[in-house]
């Protein structure tokens, strides 16, 4: 079978071997809990192999053993993907309705946003009936540090996750970009503290934004909810009337997401 890529007639890169047998595991693994010899056998590898391969899911806390020879099964490590995988397609479902109804009242564009990794995928979208653009974000990967959903959610993010962005390099998009690491850490301290972010012609010339984070629970934030449009209309004189319509949606969207997972 030609191992193409549907409609490019480009050969899609093979399969890496250990990542395969990887997966593999995983799903055998799903099915019922099993020994190494059966996963040597279902792999059609030596056991030592198998062996590695295992250990280092287990390591991951992908994988759990067991009892010291036990068998072996899925880990705890995966609710870092099921429950994210879970919550950003619950997202995308209740947070069309709510952009559509903040996008009516405020005339500018909507967005749903998750952070992942340094940065932010825009998984909802509502056109305002001001907004002349018909520019589409839904699945854009946007940097964290050049958008007002970015740092809404960096603000609010773990030690870690900001550490990975802020030792890395900051690209600058326009003039006002910030890129220096200390600066944007007391830029996203005063949103953790303000509640909101804001992105002035930072990623694009003549665009603003503003954003509000959406909670979970506590102080996890699990999305990020913005209004975007031209500076001359999304003036900082509105900030106060959009900052309000936007906390609004974002204790909507987090009521609705509570509501589900119940």
């Amino acid at each position: 079978m030609d191992n193409k890529s549907e409609g490019t007639g480009e050969r899609e890169p093979a399969p890496v071997q250990s990542v395969d047998r990887a997966i593999t595991i995983l799903e055998l693994l799903a099915r019922a809990e099993v020994g190494i010899t059966e996963i040597a056998a279902e792999l059609g590898v030596h056991k030592s192999t198998a062996s590695r391969l295992v250990h280092t899911l287990k390591a991951r806390r992908l994988v759990e053993q067991h009892g010291e020879r036990g068998k072996f099964s899925l880990g705890m490590g995966m609710m870092r993907f099921t429950g994210a995988v879970a919550g950003q397609l619950d997202i995308v479902q209740i947070g069309n309705p709510v952009c559509e109804e903040l996008a009516e009242r405020l005339g500018e564009t909507v967005n749903v946003a998750v952070l992942d990794s340094t940065d932010t995928i825009n998984v909802s979208q509502a056109r305002g009936t001001s907004a002349v653009a018909a520019q589409n974000w839904i699945g854009q990967r946007t940097p964290s540090h050049a958008t007002a959903s970015g740092k809404a959610l960096l603000a609010f993010a773990s030690p870690d996750d900001l550490d990975e962005l802020l030792t890395g390099e900051l690209v600058s998009y326009t003039p006002r970009t910030l890129t220096d690491p200390e600066e944007l850490r007391e830029v996203l301290r005063k949103a953790a503290e303000d509640g909101y972010a804001t992105c002035f012609e930072e990623l694009e010339p003549g665009l603003h934004s503003i954003a509000v984070p959406v909670f979970a629970t506590g102080q996890e934030a699990i999305a990020a909810i913005s209004a975007a449009g031209p500076a001359y209309r999304l003036s900082k004189k509105r900030m106060p009337e959009v900052v309000e319509e936007l906390r609004r949606g974002a204790r909507d969207l987090s009521g609705r997401m509570a509501y589900l997972s119940r």
